[in-house]
């Protein structure tokens, strides 16, 4: 069946957002400061230890948001007000420094997934499929192109296709054994997988705040741009989910790699 022509320039749409450039990129773009400085001025304590903040994030965020959002027919998302929540929390996380990435990083992952699974929603998924929690996880681990992008397993469908087996794997557990202690194993799995991904956004993020004269109102902005890049890739998986159900994922990829 050959896509309509509002449909196909909503997956020229999806593509553009989902092949953006990398959260780094915009940082530098919006406050004019490299990443690289950022980076150099990390502590070694603090660069190593974003992994288990990340993943830590993740995990409570899952507990909080993902599994308490109700199915809805709601036609638009409340991206605005989520923007507002997570500036917030980076407004408070960047007056207090780097010492409080344990505690801001958690909150502002977890409005984040609220807002995606919203997204999700006003693109018509239902929220209680097990494969829609799935795939609002996965969005944190799309990062659109990095500054020092090698095209390695970074494209939209290249990510899907690496964690494709393991969100399979962990779906079909939890659909028989649900939301138990016995599941949990396989949530952790999925979420260390995406936490990985995750993981490149979350450094850029804190090394841009790492930035001296940075502050609060640094930190709000970047956490703008920080869900704000997410919600981007939300929408075009989303996007892209709902074109496939409609016309088959084979032809929805075939066309999304032969866009420009």
């Amino acid at each position: 069946m050959q896509l309509t022509d509002i449909d196909f320039q909503r997956l020229k749409q999806a593509k553009q957002l989902l092949e953006n450039p990398g959260l780094a990129a915009k940082i530098t773009d919006a406050i004019g400061k490299p990443i690289e400085q950022g980076f150099a001025l990390l502590p070694k304590t603090v660069s190593n230890g974003i992994g288990k903040v990340t993943q830590m994030a993740l995990t409570k965020a899952v507990d909080a948001a993902l599994f308490t959002l109700k199915d809805g027919a709601n036609l638009h998302s409340s991206d605005k007000w989520h923007k507002f929540g997570v500036a917030l929390s980076g407004g408070v996380g960047g007056f207090f420094g780097l010492s409080a990435l344990a505690i801001e990083l958690p909150i502002s992952t977890t409005i984040m997934l609220r807002s995606i699974a919203d997204i999700a929603r006003s693109e018509g998924e239902q929220l209680s499929d097990l494969a829609t929690k799935m795939a609002c996880l996965e969005v944190f681990a799309f990062g659109g192109q990095s500054l020092d992008d090698d095209q390695a397993e970074t494209g939209y469908f290249a990510v899907r296709t690496v964690l494709a087996n393991s969100i399979a794997e962990s779906a079909q557990y939890v659909a028989t054994k649900g939301f138990t202690k016995e599941a949990a194993p396989m949530m952790v799995k999925i979420v260390t997988i995406v936490a990985e991904r995750f993981g490149v956004q979350v450094t850029q993020k804190v090394a841009a705040q790492a930035v001296p004269a940075i502050g609060a109102a640094g930190g709000a902005i970047i956490n703008t741009l920080f869900i704000d890049h997410f919600q981007d890739m939300a929408r075009g998986h989303f996007v892209v989910r709902g074109l496939e159900r409609k016309y088959g994922q084979q032809q929805i990829r075939a066309l999304y790699e032969a866009i420009e």
